[in-house]
C-alpha cells in the first residue's frame, strides 16, 4: 500500500503503488488542487480490473505528503515531483508501456510535463479538465500583490461535480484542504505563461477530456490545448452536460472506460 518516498529535493511524497500481476501497462495518476490521490480509488480500481497498474501520489503540500500546505514556490516543483514518479514507474516496469494521466491542476501538470520532458519514454498522456490557459479566470484573477503564503478559501466544492454525494464528501474528506495559497496561484500563473511559449514542444500521443459545463476550468482550455500541440496522435472528447470532475460524474464508468480504451489501443 502507501509508502513515503523522497522527491528530487528530498521532500517526502506519499505514494500509493498498485500493480497487478502480469499487468499490460502502468499509469501514473496526478490529482488536482486541494485534493489527494485517495479520491481516485474507484478510477484506479477499474484500471486494475483492466490489467493496468497505477502509481498515485499526493502532491507536495497535499494529502499525506510533506511541504507547506498547498504552497509552491515554482510550477516546476509539480513537474519535477511527477518526473520522480514517472522515472520510478518506467524503471520498475521495463517490459510494459507507461502512461501519464492528470486531472485539473494534475492536467496542468501532465500538459506542461509533456512540453518540458520531451524525451521521456511515455506511451501517451491523458488530461482531464486540464488548466492550460485559464480561460475561466480561476487563478489568474487572484490579485498579484499578496503575500505568497496568504491562504485563500477553497470554494471549489459545489463546482466540482453535479453528483450531490461527491460534493458532500468533498467538503468532509479529511485529506482535502480547506484553503490554498496565493503562492500556488502565482506558481501556476508562471507555468501558464511558460506553457504558452512552449506548448508546441508537446508531441506525445494525447487524449484530452473535458466536461462541457465545467465551471472551474473552462472547456475552451482544452480546445486551445488541442489546437496548439505538435502531436500527430491527438484526440479530444467533450462530455455534454458534465461538470469539472468527469471521473466522478454520474456517467463516470463511461468516461473512465474511454480513457482505458484509448490507452489499450496504444499498448
Amino acid at each position: 500500500m502507501g509508502e513515503m518516498i523522497s522527491s528530487y529535493d528530498n521532500t517526502k511524497l506519499y505514494l500509493n503503488k498498485e500493480v497487478p500481476d502480469s499487468c499490460k501497462a502502468v499509469a501514473v495518476i496526478v490529482h488536482g488542487l486541494c485534493e489527494h490521490q485517495g479520491r481516485y480509488d474507484y478510477f484506479a480500481d477499474l484500471f486494475h480490473k483492466a490489467g493496468i497498474g497505477t502509481y498515485r501520489f499526493d502532491h507536495r503540500g497535499h494529502g499525506r505528503s510533506e511541504g507547506e500546505r498547498t504552497y509552491y514556490e515554482d510550477f516546476n516543483e509539480l513537474l519535477d515531483d511527477t518526473n520522480v514518479i514517472v522515472d520510478m514507474a518506467i524503471q520498475e516496469n521495463p517490459d510494459v508501456p507507461v502512461f501519464l494521466i492528470g486531472h485539473s491542476m494534475g492536467g496542468f501538470t501532465v500538459a506542461l510535463y509533456g512540453a518540458k520532458y520531451t524525451d521521456k519514454k511515455l506511451r501517451g498522456i491523458i488530461s482531464s479538465g486540464a488548466l492550460v490557459k485559464d480561460n475561466g479566470g480561476l487563478i489568474t484573477g487572484v490579485p498579484k500583490d499578496l503575500d505568497p503564503h496568504t491562504q485563500l478559501p477553497n470554494e471549489l466544492g459545489a463546482g466540482v461535480c453535479s453528483v450531490a454525494e461527491v460534493v458532500d464528501w468533498y467538503g468532509k474528506d479529511p485529506y482535502n484542504t480547506k484553503t490554498f495559497t496565493t503562492g500556488l496561484c502565482y506558481a501556476l500563473c508562471g507555468g501558464l505563461d511558460w506553457f504558452a511559449s512552449n506548448v508546441q514542444n508537446f508531441r506525445y500521443p494525447v487524449l484530452m477530456l473535458h466536461g462541457e459545463k465545467d465551471g472551474l476550468v473552462n472547456v475552451q482550455d482544452t480546445y486551445d490545448f488541442f489546437s496548439s500541440v505538435s502531436s500527430t496522435d491527438k484526440q479530444m472528447k467533450i462530455y455534454g452536460g458534465l461538470f469539472h470532475e468527469i471521473f466522478n460524474e454520474y456517467c463516470r464508468d463511461e468516461v473512465i472506460q474511454d480513457a482505458i480504451h484509448w490507452l489499450e489501443n496504444r499498448i
